[in-house]
């Protein structure tokens, strides 16, 4: 990569052929506005002090960058685990959605809505929007109702409406169509809080933008507790917000190597995966040109995921973009592997993870003796994994 500013998206929301503004025209108006108070607030002292405040009073940052001793010591690396887990909601999605929801009080709406999968988006708009006095729905697909029942009982006692999703397969994307129909009909007196670095722009900016914090965070904590920077970041990838929120103020340091991993699913010759980074093609997905999972006929094909914070069959536009001017590289793991990465967390260091930054952990502990030895690591630990104990125990009573 070479040493010119890293300036995307450009003025019309494109990383290069990836991103841009794929929508019905009744929502352009809508977008125009939510552009220009995104960048009328990042200008405003004001905003960004509130925006502050609340994360740190209300969210509890900065979240620790913990030093991972045992998984070190088996390794023969420096780890740390930047722990979001740790975060009000028990993941990252609160950074996004204080942020969002303070847009749409600027922008006087009072209503939200948000789609989610995993459902700690969910939680976490309905948390931003209960604190702020604001209406709430949560679209959300049937079959991750049924897998993340504690996460639905969790929004509806913060006041949000739980909105079931029956089309399609069910699941994420399928809850994010359903949020979009929603918008377009009640664009005027609502604001759709997305959930991840996807979308029509300016939506990948602005996620990113609110989710930099824990990038932001990293850079100061490790120079103070290891004197320079990491050599490695590693972080989940299913839409992709707590990878590029961790990678991006990192993008223009070319010696910190930066790895997503996605979801692997039944493996990647079996289909039943979501790894688009890996395996998708060209696809216009959620408003904007990314890579997704497609059919031969140009269909986007379902995504499969023991992890529903990952079963998504495309990705941000900019984690396209920079795996294909290869500043970041891409893996996959499957279900089963993160659930040995699940367990070796739990047992090595008394942190039980979501399922999601389970793939990571997995990653890094079969990839370890490709690492440089005493190389500094750091691991994002998006999520915790309260919501998927009882998802982790049926499948284990299955088997």
């Amino acid at each position: 990569m070479s040493s010119v500013k890293y300036r995307w998206p450009d003025r019309k929301g494109h990383f290069g052929i990836f991103g841009g503004r794929f929508v019905p025209e009744t929502l352009v108006p809508a977008l125009d506005e939510l552009e220009e108070e995104y960048r009328a607030a990042r200008k405003d002292k004001g905003f960004w002090k509130e925006f502050s405040r609340l994360l740190r009073v209300y969210a509890g940052r900065p979240t620790p960058l913990f030093f991972a001793r045992r998984i070190s010591e088996d390794l023969g690396l420096r780890v740390y685990l930047k722990r979001e887990d740790l975060c009000h909601t028990g993941a990252h999605k609160i950074n996004n959605t204080l942020g969002q929801a303070l847009l749409a009080k600027r922008m006087g709406k009072k209503r939200v809505i948000a789609e989610t999968g995993a459902g700690q988006h969910g939680v976490a708009t309905a948390t931003a929007a209960a604190l702020l006095g604001l209406d709430c729905d949560i679209y959300m697909g049937e079959e991750d109702i049924d897998r993340q029942a504690l996460n639905v009982y969790r929004m509806k006692l913060l006041g949000a409406r739980v909105v079931p999703v029956s089309q399609g397969a069910r699941t994420l994307k399928d809850a994010i169509n359903e949020a979009l129909r929603d918008w377009v009909t009640n664009v005027r007196k609502t604001h759709y809080i997305l959930g991840s670095v996807v979308g029509p722009h300016p939506y990948p900016m602005i996620v990113r933008g609110f989710q930099s914090i824990i990038g932001t965070e990293v850079r100061k904590q490790i120079r103070k507790l290891e004197g320079r920077f990491p050599d490695v970041l590693i972080a989940c990838v299913g839409g992709g917000s707590n990878s590029i929120g961790l990678f991006y103020p990192f993008i223009r340091d070319k010696k910190v190597k930066m790895i997503g991993v996605e979801a692997g699913g039944l493996g990647l010759k079996s289909g039943k995966h979501g790894a688009s980074l890996t395996a998708g093609t060209l696809a216009v997905l959620h408003g904007c040109m990314t890579l997704a999972l497609q059919t031969e006929d140009g269909q986007i094909r379902p995504a499969h995921s023991i992890s529903a914070g990952l079963d998504y069959p495309g990705v941000g536009p900019e984690l396209s973009f920079l795996k294909w001017m290869g500043r970041i590289a891409v893996d996959a793991v499957t279900d089963s592997q993160a659930l040995e990465g699940f367990h070796y967390l739990s047992k090595m260091e008394g942190i039980i993870a979501a399922l999601e930054p389970a793939h990571a952990i997995a990653f890094l502990k079969m990839n370890a003796r490709r690492i440089k030895r005493d190389s500094v690591v750091i691991l994002n630990l998006s999520g915790r994994g309260d919501k998927d104990v009882t998802i982790i125990q049926q499948h284990e009573e299955d088997c």
